[in-house]
């Protein structure tokens, strides 16, 4: 953080479709501007990111997949002036197009989407990734031929209690519980959630209290509500709604959207999605329970395709990587209503992911 209230953005884009790489941007605090320093294009399509730690120094890390055939992970360094360096070796996951990252327990988890498994790789003590120790293979399929014809794993995290890690998976129309050796980096599967078939299931969000869980379903817009027990490892669907208003389709709008990202208030008050082919931002309001969202409103996302959102440490910025007409835009996000309103937007070519150090 400068001394002037700033923070630091980082933008994974795709390279195959004219990206900049990881972009590493400013962030004023007092009007969410991003300003960009520097990027790097070592790594090829590096659409999603995740930040970590140095286990010796503290420092702060980005880690990068490398969403291609072949499928790697990469690790930044980031200097002062914010240009960021390949730290140790590019590493195969052991499975094709990974869509996510995350750390847990000494491990960078991927999802990887085109053959439908999750890698666990151990994070050496410099903070860049071993060889892959672990590869969970998922099984199954979904009734929609053209995309479910097996799995594809698109997103792996720990739950809020750091004793299990949970994978979507859009092919299957679930989502597994596994348990991870912190030792070994095996995978084991504890459990599995059906979801209703055809739905698509592409990303998970925890509610603050660690008690719920909110699934974005990408085939069908819709959200399942989804009490977890962090105890036993049991996610347990209780409810469906629809992130778009019942008149989105007006004559002349696309046939379909394909919901991307979503994400939960630090108050557990809201949660918002982003609405690909609609190109909008939905905005849910929670309740006590954490179990009934409603749709509030839907905002235009200030631009075409958003594959990502992101909220800002403070909560009072939302942000949308807009891939496909290559922005990322910042909105105001009201307190008492949850509404964004947008406020402006940087050219990053391809964007498909923000995080914030």
């Amino acid at each position: 953080m400068s001394a002037h209230g700033a923070v630091r953005a980082f933008i994974g884009s795709f390279t195959s479709a004219g990206g900049h790489g990881v972009t590493v941007a400013s962030v004023d605090r007092d009007t969410g501007a991003l300003t960009s320093l520097a990027s790097t294009k070592s790594v090829a399509d590096p659409s999603f990111l995740a930040l970590g730690r140095h286990p010796g120094t503290g420092d702060t890390l980005l880690y990068a997949v490398s969403e291609t055939s072949e499928g790697a992970v990469a690790a930044f360094t980031v200097d002062a002036d914010g240009t960021p360096r390949l730290l140790g070796d590019v590493r195969p996951v052991g499975g094709s197009s990974p869509t996510h990252l995350s750390l847990a327990s000494g491990h960078l988890l991927t999802a990887n989407y085109g053959s439908g498994s999750v890698t666990a790789l151990p994070v050496l003590s410099d903070g860049s990734p071993g060889q892959a120790a672990g590869v969970l293979q998922h099984e199954g399929s979904g009734p929609d031929a053209s995309r479910q014809a097996g799995p594809h794993a698109h997103q792996v995290l720990a739950d809020p209690s750091g004793r299990w890690v949970l994978s979507v998976d859009l092919g299957t129309d679930s989502v597994r519980v596994c348990a991870l050796d912190p030792r070994t980096g095996a995978l084991r599967l504890h459990a599995e959630t059906a979801l209703r078939p055809g739905t698509g299931p592409r990303h998970l969000a925890f509610h603050p209290s660690g008690g719920h869980a909110y699934v974005l379903n990408e085939l069908e817009p819709t959200l399942t509500v989804c009490r977890w027990d962090s105890v036993a490892g049991r996610l347990e669907p209780v409810g469906e709604t629809p992130v778009l208003p019942h008149d989105a389709y007006a004559e002349g709008a696309e046939a379909r959207t394909y919901p991307s990202e979503l994400v939960v208030s630090h108050d557990g008050r809201f949660l918002w999605t982003a609405n690909r082919g609609h190109d909008s931002i939905s905005v849910l309001t929670l309740d006590e329970t954490a179990e009934k969202p409603v749709l509030a409103a839907a905002v235009g996302c200030g631009g075409h395709w958003p594959r990502d959102l992101a909220l800002d440490p403070t909560g009072q910025w939302l942000y949308a990587a807009n891939e496909r007409s290559g922005s990322v835009g910042w909105f105001a996000v009201d307190a008492e209503t949850g509404i964004p309103a947008h406020v402006g937007s940087a050219d990053v070519p391809a964007a498909s992911c923000v995080v914030f150090a």
